[in-house]
């Protein structure tokens, strides 16, 4: 007998992930409104599967659900006092926080402090770095699926990079050092608002796979950030990264191994240079990443880990209902 699906309550913040969030199986509910950050629904870039459903702002606090699943800081402490009823904020809840800290790496205390709350994290370092006080942490490390029929090629003798917005989220996501290394080796640059450095613009994330497939390597110029998706797609298609030895990216790329890592930007410009001129050693390092992109971070265990996290919250916070419920019957 199928398993009942829970209805979650969560925010359209980060495109892909919700879009690979949606393989939990689980019917996902988004409010669409005027507001700004996580209201737009379903947008035209996803095909979205038939367990996520848009629902008008207005209308969520009529809602029958069983987990909020916020995904910003602006959900937490504002938005969910605007259109959640009372019911609905004492519902199972989860913060899903999808970077590392910003203002120190060590000591900054997360926004969530309560002890009834579950905080996901996306890998073990932002689980390290964070101070996450009384809250309870997990962490659940991304899931990505690729076209079965995308397959590496890697003819294109240039290096892909793929940031949105690089132009104006400066040294945290490594414009100055995608510039520095661009005057050495060939770099192409997509993503949104990449026409400003002169980029080739945003690909439609469905194209995305397909696209980068044609290059000889993955180059991710970011200092401080999460695991980005784009990264572990290039490597589930073939392709080797060359990176900043920081964050999560180190326990991910094995250097020389599946792609190259250092802090040093001219040994990395080196070692691109290496693949451009090597076309086998690409392929080499580029199907050992693909083996540890499809072996760690394959769509299954992801959505298994969502269905698991969530049906455990939602239980879990039934129980201590029924016993608190149990506990004030007795006295």
């Amino acid at each position: 007998m199928p398993r009942e699906r829970l209805r979650v309550l969560t925010w359209h913040v980060h495109g892909s992930y919700l879009a690979y969030l949606a393989h939990c199986g689980h019917d996902l509910y988004l409010p669409v409104g005027p507001k700004a950050n996580g209201y737009a629904g379903r947008t035209d870039s996803f095909d979205w599967p038939e367990n996520v459903h848009e629902v008008p702002v207005e209308q969520v606090r009529s809602l029958p659900l069983d987990v909020i699943l916020f995904q910003s800081r602006r959900h937490w402490e504002v938005d969910q006092h605007e259109i959640l009823s009372e019911a609905q904020r004492h519902l199972p809840r989860i913060f899903l926080e999808h970077d590392p800290p910003r203002e120190s790496p060590t000591e900054t205390r997360h926004v969530v402090d309560d002890p009834d709350v579950l905080l996901v994290h996306v890998t073990h370092f932002n689980e390290l770095m964070w101070n996450s006080g009384r809250t309870p942490t997990r962490v659940i490390e991304h899931g990505v699926a690729v076209p079965a029929d995308v397959e590496y090629d890697g003819h294109i003798p240039s290096g892909i990079v793929v940031v949105n917005g690089l132009n104006w989220r400066g040294r945290r996501l490594g414009s100055d050092v995608f510039q520095r290394a661009r005057r050495e080796v060939p770099l192409v640059l997509v993503g949104m608002e990449s026409l400003e450095l002169g980029g080739q613009g945003e690909v439609p994330p469905r194209e995305l796979a397909r696209t980068m497939a044609g290059y000889r390597f993955f180059f991710n110029p970011i200092r401080w950030t999460s695991l980005g998706l784009s990264v572990l797609e290039a490597m589930s298609v073939g392709l080797p990264v060359v990176g900043l030895a920081t964050t999560e990216l180190v326990d991910v790329v094995e250097d020389g191994v599946s792609g190259f890592l250092s802090t040093d930007i001219d040994v990395l410009v080196d070692r691109m240079r290496q693949l451009l001129d090597d076309p086998a050693l690409a392929r080499r390092l580029g199907s050992e990443a693909r083996r540890t992109a499809r072996s760690r971070f394959g769509i299954e265990r992801f959505a298994a880990d969502w269905d698991r996290t969530l049906r455990e919250v939602a239980g879990e916070a039934s129980r201590t209902r029924r016993s608190g419920s149990l506990a004030a019957a007795a006295s």
